[in-house]
């Protein structure tokens, strides 16, 4: 079972903003269990919230700006990125300006600003995305996007400017996990062409850019006129040179494919604006912030579609006959009457009418009644398998063997004319492997619950 985090303190950093120029201080804050992330523009009359949403996205030039009721905030994909990659649920992020500080163009400074503030675990449960079939999500001529299914995130993305910059080979990389984020990919800096920040600058933009402030790829020619012209410029004080590598000063990379790993850290960060972490492999090629955008709002969009496919499948009436077929058990050990709602291999909602005519109340405290714990173990263990198996095309031969149970706790006693609720839900599915975690419920009071471990196979494998 994942559960949801927050940050155990408040934290702060200060830097400026690279396209206003302006200083900002950011405090993240605590947040309560299903709040999500919200930024607050402590700058503003009564302070304002923007949550971090894909709808609330309003500018995609350069980076992420969300905005709502005419209040905005610039540049938070990194911010965003650190969240997602710390598994950050629930934080009150406060910002004293309409922009995030760059700092050193990475999401480095926001990764240790967690790390400093700590990280702890609430009791709500993680909601994720799930991705249940391969989709195409986002082409066009240059960029493009698939997502396939995954118990886990994982990232695999190419960038290639070599039509255009020589000295800007192809790129690929993999995250395998966001447990490898924070050192493998924070670290990643932005980048940026030399000829197109001179451009921006020249207009006005960019105004708290320096030339420290990104990897700078040299896309054109350095003359001792050019160099005095950029100093000035910029306003900067620092060495200025041609790089043989292909970068401004020499600036030599923190990774091979520093500038591909900061392209996954920006999409990490634009993809959790969907407010819940995926579950999926995505192949990714040449993408931007738009195209990023882009890719979120199909996401939704497939997920919407199949919140009201699986909603019709949880309404379809399952009867006895159905139980008989999905299950190998009958009387006495038959412990399923009924199920209310099922989601393949996701969630299952079932019954028990616990009678004082079952067979086990014969020899268990007959004087006083109660129903076996092992025997709610093994009414869960029934309701894992209709999870499991139901909707599978898979032959009538098909089981699902148990490995083992973890965590047994039993909190209470059902008795006689009782109605036991068992429900289930899927943590993960691997190699015909499942794990699961089950809970069974009189009225609304929890009387027993456990994790379960199964695989699929066949009856005479036994």
């Amino acid at each position: 079972m994942s559960l949801q985090h927050t940050i155990a303190k408040p934290a702060s950093l200060t830097g400026v903003g690279l396209h206003t120029g302006s200083e900002a201080m950011v405090t993240i804050h605590p947040a309560p269990e299903n709040w999500g992330i919200r930024f607050v523009r402590a700058d503003v009359a009564n302070a304002p919230e923007i949550e971090a949403d894909i709808d609330n996205v309003c500018d995609l030039q350069r980076g992420t700006a969300i905005g709502k009721n005419g209040v905005t905030l610039h540049t938070i994909e990194h911010l965003m990125a650190a969240l997602a990659g710390m598994e950050i649920d629930n934080c009150r992020v406060e910002v004293s300006a309409p922009e995030l500080p760059l700092m050193d163009g990475s999401a480095l400074p926001f990764v240790e600003l967690i790390q400093k503030a700590g990280v702890v675990e609430q009791p709500a449960q993680r909601e994720f995305i799930s991705i249940d079939d391969p989709v195409l999500l986002y082409q066009d001529n240059e960029t493009a996007y698939s997502i396939f299914p995954s118990d886990h995130f994982h990232l695999t993305l190419m960038t290639d400017y070599g039509h255009k910059h020589t000295n800007l080979a192809a790129q690929h990389t993999t995250l395998f996990s966001l447990k490898d984020f924070a050192k493998e990919y924070a670290p990643a800096r932005t980048f940026c062409f030399l000829s197109e920040i001179e451009m921006l600058r020249e207009k006005g933009l960019i105004k708290g850019g320096t030339l420290d402030s990104a990897v700078v790829v040299q896309d054109v020619d350095l003359t001792r006129e050019h160099i005095e012209y950029m100093r000035k410029l910029f306003e900067y004080k620092g060495p200025i040179s041609s790089g043989e590598n292909g970068y401004l000063n020499n600036n030599k990379l923190r990774f091979f494919n520093e500038l591909c790993r900061h392209k996954a850290l920006d999409l990490i960060g634009d993809m959790y604006l969907l407010g819940k972490p995926v579950l999926g492999h995505i192949l990714a090629a040449k993408t931007s912030h738009a195209s990023n955008h882009k890719l979120a709002q199909k996401l939704r969009e497939y997920v919407r579609k199949q919140e009201k496919k699986k909603e019709k499948e949880r309404q379809k009436a399952i009867d006895h006959t159905d139980i008989l077929n999905l299950l190998p058990h009958r009387y006495p050990f038959l412990l399923i009457d009924r199920v209310l709602e099922v989601e393949p291999d996701k969630r299952a909602v079932c019954t028990k009418n616990v009678s004082f005519n079952d067979n086990f109340f014969q020899g268990h405290f007959p004087g006083n009644p109660v129903m076996p714990g092992v025997l709610q173990i093994e009414a869960m263990a029934q309701a894992g398998g209709i999870m499991g198996l139901y909707g599978k095309k898979a032959d009538k031969d098909e089981v699902i063997f148990f490995l083992g149970i973890d965590g047994v706790r039993f909190r209470g006693i059902v008795r006689p004319g009782d109605v036991l609720r068992i429900e289930v839900t899927m943590l993960q599915k691997r190699r015909g492997t499942i794990k699961f975690a089950g809970k069974c419920y009189v009225d609304d009071k929890v009387v027993c619950e456990a994790e379960m471990f199964a695989m699929l196979g066949k009856k005479d494998a036994a």
